[in-house]
């Protein structure tokens, strides 16, 4: 009886997940047509394209070979008994406690898919640090990469502390504690990160008085959107690129531009950015993202749960039970194999989202021109592939590709809607 009530809320959760991505999700997109996508591509500077070409064409390797290496890891580590081995260790000396082993048993597991994963991260680094991107010396590299990892810990810590403590007081229920308790916890971490996580990595300070701050605050209460300020990052400690974007939920929003930004782009694409990063305010996609973010993982606790009496799973991964901090490889494994699974569908959601926030972004500052003009600026300071392969763009791509942004504007500006 009790699969029976998780499989109904699971089903339940699923159809809610359903109708609310039906809802907020734009599944049609403002029309970027390929002929003005080639046009812009050939009017783009012909070294520039070849030279963000080769930069990704050198990444590329590394970056799959460390998605295939993680899931290699993640694998071998939850399908077999070692994953089970390295919990019991990491515990054996506060005498295999329960909370130890999922704490320091978390820790050790994440630890061996980080360090195996660790030369091509340096890899990368190496590459973007000779291309011009990285500005961040090893010194710094190994610092910010510290903090990433001691980040995820104490997030992931307290996550399986709270997840083995309901599965140990709470046996036959925790699936209904826990995905309500994982639900709320996404929820939470949507309004702490901004304004906690952030800044441990990026310093941020009020952007000075003048007409760009004037205009930004304008711009954001001309499209009725309330923003706390507006806050410049000191992003150039660490990368050439350019960026902005809108944080936060509710009086946690801020516009946060990046001082190369400041630096490198007219006053007007600092707008033009600033329009787009509203539209996904004015939008909910934050709030969108973060509901459809608690459905999916409290679905995810159930679908676990149910998973739990399948004994082939539980054989090779040497464990009696998925609710166990011993099988904490397994649960591993399987989210990485979910994530890699979902990718493609959560990119191509992901682009159809920032083709609207692109349109929101014409309509309100009702100017294609530097709109396509910060596309092309963009583009050429991040070293981006203008028009990447259409394998790799539909798979892995978040936003549209450069050309697909200023054909937009094209289109725009000829009343294409």
């Amino acid at each position: 009886m009790n699969r029976v009530w998780a499989a109904g809320t699971l089903l339940v959760l699923l159809v809610i997940l359903v109708v609310v991505a039906w809802q907020s999700i734009p599944w049609h997109r403002p029309p970027a047509p390929r002929p003005d996508q080639l046009a812009a591509l050939d009017q783009l500077p012909a070294d520039q394209v070849a030279r963000g070409r080769a930069f990704h064409a050198e990444l590329r390797p590394g970056s799959y070979g460390a998605m295939l290496l993680t899931l290699i890891v993640a694998l071998v580590i939850g399908l077999t008994p070692l994953g089970a081995g390295l919990v019991t260790q990491a515990g054996r000396p506060f005498g295999g406690h329960w909370l130890a082993q999922a704490i320091l048993g978390g820790f050790a597991v994440v630890l061996v898919s980080e360090v195996v994963t660790l030369p091509l991260a340096a890899w990368r680094h190496t590459i973007v640090v000779r291309y011009g991107i990285s500005t961040q010396s090893w010194g710094a590299w190994t610092v910010d990469l510290l903090k990433s990892f001691a980040v995820g810990a104490v997030i992931g810590g307290l996550a399986l502390a709270g997840f083995y403590t309901v599965t140990h007081f709470a046996p036959r229920w925790w699936w209904a504690i826990g995905a309500a308790g994982a639900a709320g916890l996404v929820v939470l971490l949507s309004f702490v990160l901004p304004v906690v996580v952030e800044p441990v990595f990026n310093k941020f300070t009020p952007m000075a008085d003048g007409p760009l701050r004037t205009e930004l605050m304008e711009l954001a209460a001309r499209d009725g959107v309330p923003v706390k300020d507006v806050l410049v990052a000191d992003a150039s400690r660490r990368t050439r690129a350019v960026n902005a974007y809108v944080s936060g939920l509710g009086p946690t929003r801020r516009i946060v531009v990046y001082d190369t930004m400041l630096t490198e782009a007219e006053p007007a694409e600092v707008v033009s950015v600033a329009a787009h990063e509203l539209g996904h305010a004015k939008d909910g996609d934050v709030l969108t993202g973060t509901i459809l973010g608690a459905l999916g993982t409290a679905a995810a606790v159930i679908v676990l749960f149910l998973l739990g009496s399948w004994q082939w799973l539980l054989s090779r991964a040497g464990v009696d039970t998925i609710s166990e901090p011993r099988a904490i490889g397994l649960l591993l494994a399987l989210v990485t194999l979910a994530g890699l699974i979902a990718g493609p569908a959560q990119a191509f959601v992901s682009r159809r989202i920032e083709a609207r926030a692109d349109e929101h972004a014409l309509v309100l500052t009702g100017d294609p021109a530097t709109f396509e003009a910060m596309q092309r600026r963009l583009g050429t300071l991040n070293l981006s592939d203008p028009d990447p392969p259409a394998w790799e763009h539909l798979m892995f791509a978040s936003h549209p590709s450069t050309v697909e942004r200023m054909a937009a504007a094209r289109a725009y500006a000829r009343g294409e809607r």
